[in-house]
């Protein structure tokens, strides 16, 4: 089955994680696809594991001027877009008494600044029926201590893909998001906190799943497969919750 043959894809944030979960399910549907981000080193390593039919560009998301750079190398690489599966981001922990405006500007910056322009660079190459998929979060919908920042970034994703289906539709072009619960990513690696914190962060965020797991990228990537193919034609706005039930 190739859900995306002859098709063209970007994945920001694509050297890691659901980035590259993703792009290697674009990749066995058909696609040919450009994965970006900032560390070179770790985008190179995944381009040799996806094979044949991955690109990628080096991009720091969270500056206009670099995501127009980024607009022209996938201009050199693809003359047309049919996916664009926004999913570069970071999340900081802090409650609101601690939390510096250097903190709140780089996430909002790379979450939904850099979501926002990487969207508007790109469009121009946009096929009509292509399909623009944000990666937003559980955290949009449920409060959690020391996470606010984070959760009003995929707060505002949520908001952008209903607001620009209505923009896109006359373009044919779709918007939808994929709200996902923690997965098993460096996202969720507990990074910036201690050994000891960073252990407890996993399993308190285990005991909220009902599930009892972290959910896996190969998951959250196939449900995103959907919102990219043509099977998800009549599908606008919506937003899937993969979230092993925390939302019930």
């Amino acid at each position: 089955m190739s859900r995306l043959q002859n098709k063209t894809a970007v994945v920001t944030g694509g050297g890691s994680g659901i980035g590259f979960a993703t792009a290697k399910e674009f990749i066995a549907e058909g696609a040919k696809v450009v994965i970006t981000g900032r560390n070179k080193t770790e985008l190179d390593n995944a381009v040799q594991e996806l094979g044949a039919g991955a690109y990628a560009v080096v991009a720091d998301t969270s500056k206009v001027d670099a995501i127009k750079t980024l607009r022209q190398e996938v201009e050199k690489i693809f003359p047309s877009l049919d996916v664009l599966f926004i999913n570069a981001g970071i999340v900081k922990f802090g409650n609101i008494e601690t939390v510096t405006e250097e903190v709140f500007d780089e996430q909002f910056n790379t979450n939904f600044k850099g979501a926002y322009f990487t969207i508007q660079q790109l469009l121009p190459l946009f096929k009509s029926g292509g399909s623009i998929i944000l990666n937003t979060s559980i955290n949009a919908h449920i409060g959690r201590p020391s996470i606010s920042v984070y959760g009003a970034t995929k707060g505002a994703l949520l908001t952008l893909a209903r607001n620009l289906s209505a923009e896109l539709m006359p373009r044919k072009i779709r918007v939808n998001a994929i709200s996902s619960g923690p997965i098993n990513t460096p996202l969720h690696s507990g990074k910036g906190l201690t050994e000891e914190q960073a252990i407890q962060y996993r399993k308190d965020l285990i005991a909220q799943v009902p599930l009892g797991r972290l959910g896996e990228p190969s998951e959250i990537a196939k449900a995103i497969m959907l919102f990219a193919s043509d099977e998800a034609a009549y599908i606008i706005g919506a937003e899937i919750l993969a979230d092993g039930g925390m939302s019930l």
